[in-house]
């Protein structure tokens, strides 16, 4: 389950500002579209393992919207605007790479494009002395 996995990463960093000695006071998570994640399993798995680094952080969860560009045309698109079926979407969800291979620029068919947000899980943290 590449939830756990996920989380584990997170907590990991959070850990990595709380040995320092900084208190961490807001942590962002930022769910990119493409991962796919099961936010309800990723939140329980973020909280567990959060309570065993540092008490009371306020974390907020923010969904990132898939957005493209194409380098040949310059247009620029959201996976929302694209009929994908369950089996492409499940083989981005394990591979967010493997989008260039279902996926081409709506206006011009190019699979030369840059993905320019919602891939992956990224973070933010804010923390005091």
């Amino acid at each position: 389950m590449h939830e756990f996995a996920l989380a584990q990463a997170v907590v990991a960093e959070v850990e990595k500002i709380v040995e320092k000695g900084y208190r961490v006071e807001k942590l962002r998570i930022y769910l990119g579209e493409l991962q796919s994640v099961d936010r309800e399993v990723f939140e329980q798995y973020v909280s567990m393992m959060l309570r065993e680094v540092q008490e009371n952080v306020d974390v907020e969860y923010v969904d990132e919207e898939a957005e493209f560009s194409c380098r040949v045309c310059g247009y620029k698109w959201s996976l929302s605007e694209l009929e994908l079926d369950e089996d492409e979407r499940e083989a981005i969800h394990f591979l967010p790479e493997a989008v260039y291979s279902y996926v081409k620029c709506p206006r011009c068919s190019s699979r030369d494009y840059a993905i320019e947000r919602g891939r992956g899980v990224r973070i933010s943290i804010e923390y005091s002395e």
